[in-house]
């Protein structure tokens, strides 16, 4: 089994938890692992999969100009091998099409991170096709060593196409978490070049099934019934509990679900839990303020891994408007999804990038258009309307994730790619 540097862009870090449980998973596969990270975590909250994880974590200069001995030592180490300068003029090709100091920083990080490595390691595997990608492809050149990729969302859809084929063609291997990932990818691949599609391979992250119990769900049968005497003085209790998990960001939606929300008739009792961080967060209670149902909403933001899990328990509909951001951005098939329906949730997603993966309209779930407030609210105000549905959505969806989903059966294809 070979050992693994694996090169990320943060950690720990709260959104990305299913990176740690890959790691997890490796390990207790026995993948020998250690961490680079480019940036120190920021995140109050640690999951608890990282405090199962023992493989040593080092940081990277995540400012170079905050640590320099470590970046002029890496320098001048750097001046007596050949391969320094094969990499100088990868970097200045890249440099001219995308002058930032970004690319700069990618630069020396790759030089520390070719110094300081374990000696004993024998293979970069980095989490992003972006800037992690690029440490990893700049320091396998200093270092001769092999190195493959994970790619994601943002990563592949806000990235140049000149840039994913110099990296395709280099990479001994890649493999992405939704089918339109990899076809797109694929298509980026050119044979002819010595860059055939297998490179690229499609690997759900899948969902590590031992941390989610059994779902106990239960048929709000009361909510919203024609045979409540007064449906405008409900109890908190027979409202329909919605429920969102997400950093508050452009391509999640918000926006379009709080106008959806807006549209749903008075006569429906609802209430809506938003959970998670984020830099549009105050911008969008002002807007629910402005759309007079701010006294609906919980903003709870980012939430420990048992609270998130309890939130999923004690709510009825998982709701999630991701959209396809004007640079490209986009979820790809988001883990939130995965994680509501193994507590039997049913969700309403939009039909874009691999939530169709996972979400079969009107089998185990609703898809409606991204950016349709209308069409999403007449599929909350259906699901509101039938605890019998909710039900019927939340069982197939339970069934669809431990079926196709659970992290044992594609962990395993990523443990004979290290072999």
């Amino acid at each position: 089994m070979k050992k693994i540097a694996c090169i990320l862009k943060g950690y720990p870090r709260l959104s990305e938890t299913f990176i740690a449980q890959e790691i997890h998973a490796l390990e207790n596969a026995g993948v020998d692992i250690v961490i680079y990270s480019l940036r120190h975590p920021t995140d109050a909250e640690v999951h608890p999969i990282h405090k199962k994880i023992k493989a040593k974590v080092h940081y990277l200069p995540e400012y170079l100009y905050r640590h320099p001995v470590r970046v002029m030592s890496a320098f001048i180490g750097a001046l007596f091998d050949r391969r320094f300068y094969q990499v100088v003029g990868l970097f200045l090709k890249d440099l001219a099409r995308d002058f930032t100091p970004n690319r700069c920083r990618r630069f020396g990080q790759a030089l520390v991170l070719a110094r300081e490595i374990d000696p004993d390691r024998e293979w970069l595997y980095v989490h992003f096709l972006h800037t992690p990608a690029s440490v990893a492809r700049y320091a396998s050149h200093l270092t001769n060593m092999p190195w493959s990729c994970s790619a994601h969302a943002k990563d592949i859809w806000t990235l140049p196409q000149w840039e994913i084929k110099e990296k395709l063609s280099e990479l001994q291997w890649l493999v992405t978490c939704t089918q339109s990932n990899a076809d797109y990818l694929r298509a980026l691949s050119n044979p002819k070049k010595g860059n055939p599609g297998n490179k690229v391979c499609l690997l759900y992250h899948g969902l590590d099934l031992t941390r989610f119990p059994e779902p106990k769900r239960h048929s709000n049968a009361n909510a919203n019934n024609k045979n409540n005497k007064d449906k405008n003085n409900a109890d908190e209790d027979k409202c329909v509990q919605l429920i969102s998990v997400g950093r508050a960001v452009n391509k999640k939606g918000y926006d379009v679900l709080l106008n959806a929300l807006s549209a749903l008739p008075k006569t429906l009792c609802w209430n809506f839990t938003h959970v998670g961080g984020g830099p549009l967060l105050d911008q969008l209670k002002q807007q629910a303020a402005a759309l007079e149902i701010e006294h609906k909403i919980k903003w709870l933001g980012a939430k420990s891994f048992e609270q998130v899990l309890v939130q999923y328990q004690q709510s009825d509909i998982f709701i999630l408007a991701s959209r396809i951001d004007s640079d490209g951005d986009r979820d790809g098939l988001p883990n939130v999804l995965m994680e509501a329906m193994s507590q039997a949730l049913p969700c309403i997603g939009t039909n874009i990038s691999g939530i169709p993966e996972i979400i079969e309209d009107q089998v185990n779930g609703i898809l409606v258009p991204a950016e349709d407030a209308s069409a999403l609210a007449r599929a909350i105000i259906r699901l509101i309307q039938s605890p019998e549905l909710r039900m019927k959505f939340g069982k197939q969806g339970c069934q669809t994730v431990r079926n196709n989903f659970a992290l044992d059966a594609n962990i395993g294809r990523l443990v004979e790619r290290f072999k």
